[in-house]
């Protein structure tokens, strides 16, 4: 069931997506559902996948509608002279990138404030949905 709700809400984001994209200064608006704080991988998909793809190559269906291509989140070890830039990520799911040219893209949803905001009655839930979106970002890194 999961599956058929992931698809419809990718569906409904990148037909918003397509009819965005003549407009010089379009928001695209990923739709926040209710996810598992430990499940990094559904997390993702809800959240990233629509404009990073769901393997992460930037390739999501949103993808089309936005100036700028997202990130090629698979090699960011490879760009890195191989290691993990964590605190980057961690920096950039809770406060949005701080320069377009940082992340490649300035259209990108700042995700710390929507992901608090699922679990106010527990305030350490933002932080560890950020780290589990991180260390999923982290499994599929190209060797």
């Amino acid at each position: 069931m999961f599956k058929h709700i992931s698809i419809a809400t990718i569906a409904v984001a990148f037909t918003a997506a397509l009819c965005l994209t003549g407009q010089s200064n379009s928001n695209i608006t990923i739709n926040a559902g209710n996810t598992s704080p430990t499940n990094g991988k559904q997390m993702f998909t809800s959240y990233c996948a629509p404009c990073h793809g769901a393997d992460g190559r930037g390739q999501g269906p949103v993808a089309v509608a936005l100036k700028t291509a997202p990130s090629d989140l698979t090699v960011l070890s490879r760009n890195n002279h191989g290691k993990f830039p964590s605190n980057h990520v961690l920096s950039v799911l809770q406060f949005g990138p701080q320069t377009p040219s940082s992340h490649g893209n300035a259209q990108m949803p700042v995700w710390g404030p929507v992901l608090g905001s699922m679990n106010q009655a527990d305030p350490n839930q933002r932080a560890l949905r950020i780290s589990n979106i991180s260390r999923y970002i982290e499994s599929i890194q190209a060797e």
